[in-house]
C-alpha cells in the first residue's frame, strides 16, 4: 500500500510564496538542496493551477520580476521533469506538455484512495493548497511534511496555506533543522471534528 504525503515549503506565518521574493525566499542552502536531492522517489500530485504554473517555470518561462532561474532552481524542475506526476483536472486537455505527467479528470479523493490501495512506494503532493487541503479533510493522509523558511511575509505574502483547513491534530514523527535556518518537521495528521480537550505532557 502507498503512503501519502502532504509536502509544503513556507514562510514562518504560513505563506506559499511571497510577492518580490525569489523561489525558496532566496533562502535555499546545499543542506536542503542535499535533502531535496535525496528524497525517496515519489509520483507527484498537483491541482491544474500548479501544473500550469510548475510545467512553464520547467519549460524556462520565469517570474514576474525576475530574469532567469538559477541554477538551482533550473536542477530542481529538471529532476520534477523526469519524475511521474498526476494532474487533477477537469479543464486540461490531452496532450500534456510537461514529460511524464498522467491527467486524472475523476474526483481526486477517490483517484488516490485507489492509488494508495494499489501500488507500493510513494505519493507527494507538490503546492496545490486546494487539493492538500480535500485530501487531509478526507483522511487519506499518512504524513504531512512543512519545511519553514525564516522570514515572516505579513505585507507580501500570497497563496496563505492553511485557511479553510479543518482542525487537524499532529503527531510529531521527525524534525531537523537544514542549513542552521531552515526548519523541516513531519508529521502524522489526525482530522478532528471538535478540539481536543486531552493535553499530553
Amino acid at each position: 500500500m502507498a503512503e501519502l504525503i502532504v509536502d509544503f515549503i513556507t514562510s514562518l506565518d504560513g505563506y506559499a510564496s511571497a510577492e518580490g521574493w525569489p523561489g525558496w525566499w532566496g533562502l535555499e542552502g546545499p543542506e536542503y538542496l542535499r535533502w531535496l536531492d535525496e528524497r525517496p522517489e515519489a509520483i507527484l500530485l498537483m491541482g491544474a493551477n500548479t501544473y500550469r504554473l510548475m510545467s512553464g517555470f520547467a519549460a524556462g518561462s520565469t517570474p514576474e520580476g525576475i530574469d532567469k532561474l538559477p541554477a538551482d532552481e533550473k536542477n530542481t524542475f529538471a529532476a520534477l521533469t523526469s519524475a511521474s506526476k498526476m494532474v487533477f483536472s477537469s479543464t486540461l486537455e490531452e496532450p500534456l506538455s510537461w514529460a511524464n505527467t498522467t491527467l486524472a479528470r475523476g474526483d481526486a479523493i477517490e483517484v488516490v484512495r485507489a492509488m494508495k490501495a494499489d501500488r507500493p512506494g510513494l505519493l507527494s503532493t507538490i503546492g496545490s493548497i486546494s487539493l492538500c487541503r480535500s485530501l487531509l479533510q478526507a483522511g487519506i493522509v499518512d504524513r504531512f511534511r512543512v519545511v519553514m523558511f525564516p522570514v515572516i511575509t505579513g505585507a507580501t505574502g500570497s497563496e496563505r496555506i492553511y485557511d479553510g483547513y479543518p482542525d487537524i491534530a499532529l503527531d510529531m514523527i521527525t524534525s531537523r533543522t537544514l542549513d542552521k535556518r531552515m526548519q523541516l518537521v513531519e508529521y502524522r495528521p489526525t482530522v478532528l471534528e471538535h478540539p481536543t480537550s486531552n493535553a499530553t505532557a
